[in-house]
Formats: structure tokens, sequence, C-alpha cells
């Protein structure tokens, strides 16, 4: 038997924060593979991804708030 990853029957592998940090950066300029995306939805808990997207908007907001002091 091969090792397909799209199999339905095989364990999801959990995303490390890291996969999901970066996949949180990913949705917030819009751009993601569907892949990651799948193996996003395969997760147990949305916790870890509330996180990480509080995590991206506030270094946003705060990169955003650097740049208006700097220019001002």
């Amino acid at each position: 038997m091969s090792n397909d990853p799209k199999r339905p029957n095989q364990d999801p592998v959990k995303p490390t924060f890291f996969q999901i940090l970066i996949s949180a950066i990913g949705a917030a300029i819009g751009v993601q593979r569907s892949e990651v995306r799948e193996r996003d939805f395969q997760s147990d808990s949305p916790i870890p991804f509330i996180l990480a997207g509080l995590i991206v908007t506030f270094v946003f907001i705060g990169t955003l708030l650097t740049v208006v002091y700097l220019v001002i």
C-alpha cells in the first residue's frame, strides 16, 4: 500500500504552533495552500488558531503604530 497523505482513514497530524502561526499569517494576507487549510480544519481545538490570530493582529497593529510614530 502507498502512503497517500490524502487517505481519509489516516490519523490527522496535529500542526505545531509555528505551523499554525504561519497559517494565520497566510490567512491574514489571503493566500493559503489547500493542503494547509485541510490540515488546519482537521485540528481538534480552535484555541491555538485564535491565539495565533490574536498574535498576528497585535503584531500588525504594533507595526502600523510604529510606522506612524516614526513618520510623524
